[in-house]
Formats: C-alpha cells, sequence, structure tokens
C-alpha cells in the first residue's frame, strides 16, 4: 500500500458518500466487483486506466479529480465554493440535507 493508492482511494470514497452511492451502486455502474471497489477506497489495490475511467464516469467528476483531487467539474468547484463560507456546524446540516436530496434523487432514477 502506498500513499498515493491511499489517497486516491479516500477520494473516491469521499465522492462516493458526496453523492450518496453505496459501494454495491457505484461498483455496478463501473462495472467492477464490490470487494475490488472496498479494495480500492482502502488503498490495497490501485486500478487500470479503464477502471478510472468508468468511477469517474459514474461519479460525474474528471480523472483528474480522482487522482489528484482537482479538475472536477465546474459545477461541483461552485458548490465546493460557496460551501468553504460555512462554519462546520452549518455544514454538517448541509452535508444531511444533500444526502436527503441523494436519497430522494436515487428513488426517481
Amino acid at each position: 500500500m502506498n500513499d498515493f493508492d491511499r489517497e486516491t482511494g479516500a477520494r473516491i470514497r469521499a465522492l462516493r458518500e458526496t453523492v450518496g452511492y453505496s459501494r454495491e451502486r457505484l461498483s455496478e455502474m463501473a462495472d467492477i466487483s464490490v470487494k475490488f471497489l472496498y479494495e480500492i477506497e482502502c488503498g490495497k489495490k490501485g486500478m487500470s486506466a479503464l477502471t478510472l475511467y468508468h468511477l469517474a464516469h459514474a461519479l460525474g467528476v474528471s480523472a483528474d479529480c480522482i487522482l489528484r483531487g482537482s479538475g472536477a467539474s465546474p459545477a461541483l468547484d461552485r458548490v465546493l465554493g460557496t460551501l468553504a463560507g460555512f462554519s462546520e456546524e452549518q455544514l454538517f446540516h448541509i452535508d444531511g440535507i444533500l444526502r436527503q436530496i441523494a436519497a430522494l434523487t436515487a428513488k426517481t432514477e
């Protein structure tokens, strides 16, 4: 396990949780096993370029966003910029609201 794989996996997990996907849902969308996604998120395994492409597409971000933490979509950059002005307590409540929206959106898809 190296720092690059650990940091990349942590970004994938954070992005997955941000959009409200379960590990099962993301692994299905990326056409990989749940176990392999878990190993990627924990930094235990690296991934091929094709897997990176599928994960980025499923998460709605660029591969650069996953690999380096930058290059996300312009819309996400705007949201992150807005969120930067909130306190930790406010962010806790915003997170709850966003998770509810994600759950409602997932039910209608």
